[in-house]
């Protein structure tokens, strides 16, 4: 079953798992288009082909709720209030006004207006968020225990943002306190069982929406996966220009990584359905 906005999908599922895909969206409206530097910056930040990643999640009856509003758009893993979800570090804002890498995404002509913000918030945040939260009292209604798992990844180097490279899985729990401890332990396991670099609250330790709904206490875990784009495309090397990004998506080498992230998802449901006797 689908929503009734024709920007957002709701594939509702019976399993205590919601799938959130924020950033995977290209759209972005024509008179915004026009005040751009640059469409193909505006979608630099996007992050390429996690609904194709994670469409193996339907079959675990997962409920999946994915934008396809570019975040350029609107941000809505962002805390709405303007507050920084990482003090003193470079980031982007609920409506970014640069790239990751500090480029410039409006015209001089056409900077952003409070008045902007205020309707891209109505028109698109608030409604993926009383999704997500329509979609979490649904599933409450059946199960204890709820896994909100958000789904992204990012380009592995980023110098801007941080130093080096990334490792391929980040796992974020905003520092243990969204998630029960067992479940991010079940989940790194299995990270750490594919022998690809992770992290564990690393330099994503999660956005709002991991901070904002993940309440173990109530029955509600969540958890952001952040995926280094090499571990499932064929990234190229800086600098980025629009004949070399984004790549197309390779389904092949995607496939050990998805067999990954299929155990992650399977350990998420699992974990829900039984937490007592629940073994990592």
């Amino acid at each position: 079953m689908g929503s009734s906005l024709d920007w957002l999908t709701v594939r509702r599922g019976k399993a205590p798992l919601i799938v959130s895909i924020p950033h995977a969206g290209t759209i972005i409206p024509a008179p915004l288009a026009a005040r751009l530097v640059s469409e193909w910056l505006a979608r630099k930040d996007t992050d390429w082909y996690v609904a194709e990643l994670y469409e193996f999640a339907a079959g675990l009856d997962a409920t999946i709720v994915q934008t396809a509003i570019s975040r350029t758009v609107i941000d809505v893993n962002r805390d709405p209030s303007g507050a920084s979800l990482y003090p003193g570090r470079p980031t982007t804002e609920l409506c970014p006004t640069t790239t990751f890498d500090g480029e410039r995404l409006y015209r001089d002509d056409a900077a952003l207006a409070a008045a902007d913000i205020a309707e891209r918030r109505e028109r698109y945040f608030d409604p993926y968020h009383r999704t997500l939260r329509d979609e979490l009292d649904r599933l409450h209604a059946h199960h204890d225990q709820v896994v909100l798992y958000d789904a992204h990844s990012i380009r592995s180097r980023v110098p801007r943002l941080f130093a080096a490279e990334l490792p391929i899985f980040n796992v974020g729990s905003n520092g243990g306190s969204s998630s029960a401890s067992l479940l991010v332990a079940a989940v790194a396991a299995h990270c750490a069982a594919s022998r690809r670099s992770h992290v564990v609250d690393g330099r994503f330790q999660g956005g709002y929406i991991t901070r904002h709904y993940g309440d173990p206490a109530s029955g509600a875990h969540a958890l952001q996966m952040e995926l280094a784009c090499r571990g499932y495309l064929q990234e190229p090397d800086l600098p980025l220009t629009t004949d070399n990004w984004p790549p197309p998506y390779d389904r092949a080498k995607a496939a050990p990584l998805q067999d990954v992230l299929r155990s992650v998802l399977q350990t998420c449901s699992e974990f829900a359905r039984s937490p007592r006797s629940f073994k990592s």
